[in-house]
Formats: structure tokens, C-alpha cells, sequence
């Protein structure tokens, strides 16, 4: 009866979050030019909500092949917080800023702040500060009218109801953040190229398993064979999009590497640009 209970009352928050995609839509709009332009993304808050933005940040490197730079995850007592609560470090305001303020943030940059509560401290403070410095702002809270929606120049905030066990917001409010980041970091890499058709084209090759992965990730997109996977791979340096463009194309890895410069790292566009140069020239 417990596991039912708790079953019963995570399904109601894909549909909060549902509710929510215009405002998540709004957001990803607002990343994309901002990384094009140099900007990182800062996700922070506390507890749950600030281990949730670090999880989500340390995966992108691996999955998407971005600097870890790019995106960065804050959490209130930094990273002794993640895996052992840092008493009081979530109310103070200060902290907040002072974290931004020491990693150089600039107006190019975007700041997420997440509390489930919508009301954290150092999550206040870190949009204060973010909003005095140009940046863009946007709150993730699963509390309408939340103080830190107020704050920021985006509210997104779900309401998933109460958790089943009362107050407990690693549950449905956890979930509903990790849903949210989920969409954000993986909508934001998709329209920046690092996804084709459903494939993750920029994974790093790190162990035995993601090197395997990137020679499934090229056979499935251009139909070749495992042996011709592995030739082109070792020939563009383990670079996959590189691979599967010349793989596609025909051609050697150098010139798959400067369509793929000319498309700015879209492989669609990388494809159709060769292909409608060649035409033209005929």
C-alpha cells in the first residue's frame, strides 16, 4: 500500500510538468543564443534542488561532449553539500551571490535558480545578484507566486500537490525538477547540433562501453557496417559527427570536418550543404 500510494501520486507530475513546457519552451529559447554567444548556464539552489542542477550539469560533458564549463551546477555549501547536508548554508542570501560573483559571472551567462519551495535564501540571492549583473534569470519552483519567480525574469513553476510524505521534497518536487532539467539541457544540445535524428553525436568515448556506443552511433546513422564504423571513427580521431559525415558524404575525414565547421556542428546541415554544393557546381 505504500509503494501504491507513492505510484499513484508520481503520476500526477508529468502532467504538472506538462502544464509547464511554455515556460520551459521560453527558457531553452533564451539558452541557445546565449551559448552560441560564449554564455554558460549556472543551475543552483540547495539540498535536493542544488544536488539535481549538479547531477544534470556533470552530465553533459560526457553525453554531449561540451566543456564542463558550460554548464555549472551551484549547490549551497559547495560540493561537501552533495553528499552531506551543510547546516545553514541555504539561508544566506550572500552566499548565493558570492558564488556567482566568484566565477566571473557576465551578462552573457544565464542563471537558473531551483528550490522546491520557491523561497530558499541562497537561491534569492544568487538571482538578485545574477539579475544586477544583465543576466537573464529563471525560477524552477513548484509553488505558484514563489519569491524566487518573483525575483526572476522567467517563473516556471509546477505544481505537482503535496508529497506523501509531507514536506519530503526529494519526492514529486525532486522529480519534477529533474524532469524540468532533463528537458532543458537535452532541448538546449539538440538545437545547438549535438543530437542527430535521436542520436547522442558528440558522446565521449571515455571507456569500453562509449566506445562501442559511438560505433553503433555511426552505423545507425549512415547504414554501413561495424568494420566501416570503426575505419572512420580511427580516421576522424574518435570524432563521431566527423565519422558519420564522411561516412555519409563519401568523403575523407579532413573534408567532413570543414562541412561540419561550415554547419557549425549540425550534421544535417553539414550533409545538405556539401550535397547542395556539389549541385551548384555541376
Amino acid at each position: 500500500e505504500i509503494l501504491e500510494d507513492i505510484n499513484r501520486e508520481d503520476q500526477k507530475v508529468a502532467l504538472a510538468v506538462q502544464r509547464a513546457i511554455p515556460q520551459i519552451e521560453k527558457l531553452v529559447t533564451q539558452i541557445v543564443p546565449r551559448m552560441k554567444q560564449g554564455g554558460r548556464i549556472f543551475y543552483m539552489g540547495a539540498g535536493t534542488s542544488g544536488r539535481l542542477g549538479v547531477l544534470d550539469a556533470s552530465e553533459c560533458p560526457p553525453t554531449f561532449g561540451v566543456s564542463p564549463d558550460l554548464i555549472v551546477g551551484l549547490i549551497a555549501g559547495g560540493e561537501t553539500a552533495f553528499i552531506k547536508a551543510v547546516e545553514g548554508a541555504e539561508d544566506s542570501e550572500e552566499l548565493g551571490a558570492s558564488d556567482l560573483r566568484e566565477r566571473g559571472l557576465s551578462d552573457k551567462d544565464l542563471v537558473v535558480g531551483l528550490a522546491a519551495s520557491g523561497r530558499t535564501p541562497y537561491v534569492v540571492g544568487g538571482i538578485v545578484y545574477a539579475k544586477a549583473t544583465g543576466c537573464k534569470t529563471i525560477a524552477i519552483a513548484c509553488n505558484q507566486g514563489s519569491k524566487i519567480g518573483e525575483s526572476a525574469d522567467l517563473a516556471i513553476e509546477p505544481v505537482p500537490g503535496p508529497e506523501v510524505l509531507t514536506g519530503s521534497t526529494r519526492l514529486k518536487a525532486g522529480t519534477v525538477q529533474k524532469l524540468i532539467l532533463n528537458m532543458i539541457s537535452t532541448g538546449a544540445m539538440v538545437k545547438i547540433g549535438k543530437v542527430y535524428q535521436n542520436l547522442m553525436v558528440d558522446v565521449q568515448q571515455t571507456n569500453e562501453k562509449l566506445v562501442v556506443r559511438g560505433q553503433n552511433i555511426v552505423m545507425e546513422a549512415t547504414g554501413c557496417t561495424r568494420e566501416r564504423a570503426v575505419q572512420a571513427l580511427a580516421d576522424a580521431g574518435g570524432h563521431v559527427k566527423t565519422a558519420i559525415v564522411s561516412v555519409l558524404l563519401g568523403c575523407d575525414a579532413e573534408q567532413a570536418a570543414v562541412a561540419l565547421e561550415r554547419a557549425r556542428g549540425h550534421v544535417r546541415a553539414a550533409v545538405s550543404g556539401h550535397e547542395k554544393s556539389n549541385a551548384d557546381a555541376q
